[in-house]
């Protein structure tokens, strides 16, 4: 088998298209699998009623291998899904025939475009009584353009599909289910094919030739990574209609890792990164990139990697990153779901798992070129995770049982996020359902029950005018003493743009080594807080003055002189207290909209947009402050009896109203102000 011969697909969309049916469906069709139930055997996820994670099989037809990526479909777990877009070379956004195109689907299919994947909607369940097959293509092509065209139809109810391009059936066959006549959608896919290449253009509309798939390979291929195709196939997972001809559409017309847009893998950091060319090339050096990580109870931790450049054997010696010790690769899998199918090497395209390998962590470049500059892939942004709770374990004895499978959690999850705050340890998701998951993993794998309780709000600290501060730190206890004199100004930064330090200082008036000393001391105040003790942003800070002594001072004195020195110029500089807000996004029946937006609006939040889904569903999407979104989740299940749901993701930072400020520096109560 060469790199021509893999196809890399992952099924994204939202929850309840039939994602994971789908995918077995193709295994069973391909003979791959005998029975259903092999994808989603975690049992997590079977509790749950959807899938939780990632899962990869593959099937192979006709020669090719197809490696499927399955999806999980609610926003809280995105994060997962955005990282294994990362192995593929098509995104299939697999949509419901009833709900039709709902805002994972959006999500996905805008994401896709912005990493250049190429894209393919599948409409699933075009059997059942309820399906709406000719709105569900309008509101395809209204929502993604006009680029989505059918390479099929569906026929007799939804029974089978009819071939709109390799060999087009007769509108006669049909029946009475025809969404628009198979010679009209054939032109149109043809004639949508050959804008991209003026040759074949000139031929098939000059000379009115009926083209060969040989001729349309090529231009079919550069369209699909153009973005100027987005091909829509019609299947029932449950029948298995359309399966066996979305398996040829996969096998001979999706791109291979030859064809597809490469990944942007970046030489350097920062601002000084280049992206550099990679060729799916057996021969060359090896480079593969992490996407997914997961503790498996049998085999320990297993890597996810797909290779993009060489050939990785088993028992070959590796680097991870820019690590000077080399890893050995013991086995190499192909995974189908949950079982491991052993392979001895792995080419340019293969995605497969390796076992027990500490040194391995998500989005890590794994090479066997330690002489080269280091590669790494151009990082995916992940939304962030803002619901937290306070975790602790009930029993004190577990608390490094609590540590160690919270450090778990956030090598297999790029969504979660950890951090220690005094002597709180918050846990940080995309939701309520994400967290609800993990807590159930921890007890589940670590056997340890824990207690929770709210976080307390992130809000942050800043300034709305310039000020200047000073403080002369000047302290004797018989010997030598501590002398350290600094003069600042602070200047309000834009929204978002962080902390910046300057030295203006000259003459000597501070000496060089001493200036380290005074941003420290700063630092530590902007991380202190000097209002309301929350962190401070957006502001620039120059210090331009200050006096030293010959003997006396000293790097302790320079740190507490820039520490009050910054407090002395917030107060003056009409300091304000920021709050995170969040853009809530509630899935909630139609008969509830007005009751959701109402409690919204009480909540402070400002609706942006009330988007209706075909199953009697609407979304309904606002701006909201985190601090008003305590008890959301409670008052949502009451609100909607059980069946709203929704997500949220960081939008901005705004000022908190007056009156809120107001209470909250009242009850900051200022550490002691020690001297080191």
């Amino acid at each position: 088998m060469t790199t021509a011969d893999i196809r890399n697909v992952a099924l994204v969309g939202d929850s309840g298209a039939g994602k994971t049916l789908l995918a077995e469906a193709l295994l069973l069709e391909a003979g791959a699998i005998r029975q259903k139930g092999v994808i989603d055997s975690d049992a997590l996820a079977k509790k749950l009623g959807h899938s939780i994670d990632v899962t990869l099989c593959h099937a192979q037809t006709d020669g090719t291998l197809i490696q499927v990526a399955d999806t999980p479909g609610y926003a809280d777990f995105v994060g997962r899904t955005l990282a294994a877009l990362e192995a593929v070379e098509t995104a299939v956004v697999v949509v419901s025939a009833v709900t039709g195109v709902g805002p994972m689907a959006r999500r996905m299919m805008d994401f896709a475009a912005t990493r250049g994947l190429c894209r393919a909607v599948v409409v699933n369940g075009i059997d059942r009584p309820e399906a709406r097959l000719g709105s569900v293509l309008a509101e395809l092509r209204e929502a993604f353009g006009k680029e989505c065209l059918p390479l099929n139809l569906p026929a007799e109810q939804g029974k089978r599909v009819a071939d709109c391009f390799f060999a087009p059936a007769t509108d006669r066959s049909l029946g009475a289910a025809t969404l628009s006549s198979v010679a009209a959608a054939h032109k149109e896919i043809i004639e949508q094919v050959v804008e991209v290449d003026e040759a074949l253009m000139a031929t098939y509309l000059e000379q009115g030739e009926e083209l060969s798939l040989d001729q349309l390979h090529g231009p079919f291929e550069k369209a699909l990574r153009e973005g100027h195709l987005v091909p829509v196939c019609f299947t029932s997972a449950e029948t298995g209609a359309g399966v066996r001809e979305l398996l040829q559409v996969f096998a001979r017309l999706m791109p291979n890792p030859g064809e597809g847009n490469p990944p942007p893998f970046m030489k350097g950091e920062g601002a000084a990164a280049v992206r550099v060319e990679i060729s799916p090339d057996p021969d060359k050096h090896v480079l593969a990139h992490v996407f997914k990580i997961v503790t498996d109870p049998f085999v320990g931790k297993l890597g996810y990697l797909r290779v993009h450049q060489g050939t990785l054997k088993s028992g070959a010696q590796l680097y991870v990153g820019d690590a000077k010790k080399p890893i050995k690769i013991s086995r190499l899998y192909r995974m189908q779901g949950k079982e491991r199918v052993e392979i001895d090497a792995a080419i340019p395209g293969d995605i497969v798992a390796v076992p027990k390998i500490e040194e391995l962590y998500f989005d890590a470049v794994v090479h066997d070129s330690h002489d080269e500059d280091h590669h790494h892939l151009k990082s995916v942004d992940l939304p962030p995770a803002m619901a937290g709770v306070v975790i602790e374990p009930l029993k004190s004895a577990d608390e490094q049982k609590l540590s160690d499978a919270l450090h778990r959690i956030v090598s297999e999850d790029p969504s979660v996020r950890v951090e220690h705050t005094g002597h709180e340890t918050v846990l940080y998701g995309l939701g309520e359902l994400h967290l609800r998951v993990l807590f159930e993993r921890m007890s589940e794998r670590a056997g340890i029950e824990i207690r929770t309780k709210p976080p307390s709000i992130p809000y942050r600290e800043t300034i709305n005018a310039r000020a200047e501060g000073h403080h002369r730190h000047k302290k004797q206890t018989g010997g030598a003493g501590q002398f350290g004199e600094v003069f600042l100004r602070v200047e309000p930064l834009e929204r978002g743009a962080g902390f910046e330090f300057v030295d203006e200082v000259v003459g000597g008036a501070i000496p060089r080594q001493f200036i380290p000393a005074v941003e420290k001391g700063v630092r530590r105040a902007i991380a202190e807080g000097a209002v309301a003790g929350f962190p401070i942003c957006d502001v620039r800070v120059i210090v331009y003055d200050g006096k030293a002594h010959s003997v006396d001072s000293k790097e302790v004195a320079f740190v507490a002189a820039g520490r009050k020195a910054m407090r002395d110029a917030m107060g003056k500089a009409s300091p304000i207290l920021l709050e995170p807000v969040v853009r809530l996004e509630t899935t909630v029946p139609k008969s509830a909209i007005g009751g959701v937006t109402g409690e919204l609006s009480t909540r402070r939040g400002r609706i942006t947009s009330n988007q209706q889904l075909g199953n009697g569903d609407a979304v309904v999407s606002a701006l909201v402050p985190l601090s008003e979104l305590g008890d959301y989740a409670s008052r949502l299940k009451s609100l909607t009896g059980g069946e709203g749901s929704y997500t949220m993701a960081l939008e901005s930072y705004e000022a908190v109203p007056p009156r809120k400020q107001q209470e909250l520096v009242s009850a900051f109560k200022p550490t002691a102000d020690d001297e080191d």
